[in-house]
């Protein structure tokens, strides 16, 4: 038995993470509109009537747009802690509305969603793992340094999204103002190419089968740059850049050392506008 995994969209411009079985499944984040939400997953293979619930992160734009949209029609239970919801700004039906405690494992079907709290610059700000048929995948982005959670949940991992969102020198030297460098790096920000790669090349099970590369920086990060860096290390991981443009392939993540792609990689979407951003 596997767990199917895709990334509906990873950037500053929106997230979207699908995990699920056969049966039913849960989005970490939903940063895309409703609209755009099911038309990615149509393109893909995927059925919205799996999905059973969305989990949040934390309240930054790019990974709540459709919160609402998404839960209202179709009837969406969203894990979303109290503060995070007051900093949001976005209304959600009182009955559709669910909140959860770190460390403590929130079942859906089948399915067992553990939060975590992590470093970042939002109010209340937590990474999840997804668990099921014996198969673990963790959701790790947003995160301004690696903490003692983060390793933890990492090394039990059969695949993981872990964001690798700026390379150090490309950030040095690009546009950003001085202020806006700081942020990004302080410790409350994001993971850079470096940082993310110690993750995983010292915390990295052998049983990891994927990695997805996740909310890449447009200005300060490239997609070749990254991948190449990351497969370097990889050995029998497969490592897949995951695009701020268009859906993912649909993996399927088992306990055996080499799961299959489930569903083949679909044209390329056209770009979503660029919405407004915390960290880029």
């Amino acid at each position: 038995m596997a767990l199917f995994i895709a990334s509906l969209n990873s950037g500053s411009n929106g997230n979207c993470y699908y995990v699920g079985n056969d049966k039913e499944a849960v989005f970490i984040d939903a940063g895309l509109s409703c609209r755009e939400t099911e038309r990615r997953m149509q393109l893909i293979g995927l059925k919205m009537s799996h999905v059973k619930a969305i989990f949040i992160t934390h309240e930054h734009a790019d990974h709540i747009t459709g919160m609402s949209g998404l839960s209202k029609k179709w009837g969406l239970p969203v894990y979303i802690t109290a503060q995070t919801h007051l900093r949001s700004k976005m209304p959600l039906l009182p009955e559709l509305t669910v909140s959860f405690r770190p460390h403590e494992a929130v079942q859906v079907g089948g399915l067992s969603i553990m939060p975590f709290p992590k470093y970042h610059d939002g109010c209340d700000p937590h990474s999840f793992t997804v668990s099921g048929n014996g198969v673990q995948i963790g959701v790790f982005t947003d995160i301004g340094k690696a903490c003692k959670n983060l390793i933890h949940h990492f090394r039990g991992c059969h695949a993981a999204f872990l964001e690798a969102n700026y390379d150090e020198v490309m950030l040095d030297q690009g546009r950003y103002p001085q202020h806006l460098k700081a942020r990004i790096r302080n410790g409350n920000g994001h993971l850079s190419n470096r940082q993310a790669l110690d993750v995983f090349t010292a915390n990295k099970p052998a049983y990891m089968s994927h990695l997805l590369l996740a909310h890449l920086s447009k200005e300060n990060n490239h997609p070749e740059l990254v991948e190449t860096l990351f497969r370097q290390h990889a050995g029998s991981t497969e490592v897949v850049v995951a695009s701020r443009y268009a859906a993912s392939a649909v993996y399927a993540i088992s306990t055996t050392a080499h799961p299959v792609e489930a569903f083949p990689q679909r044209p390329p979407s056209l770009p979503v506008q660029e919405a407004q951003l915390s960290l880029f």
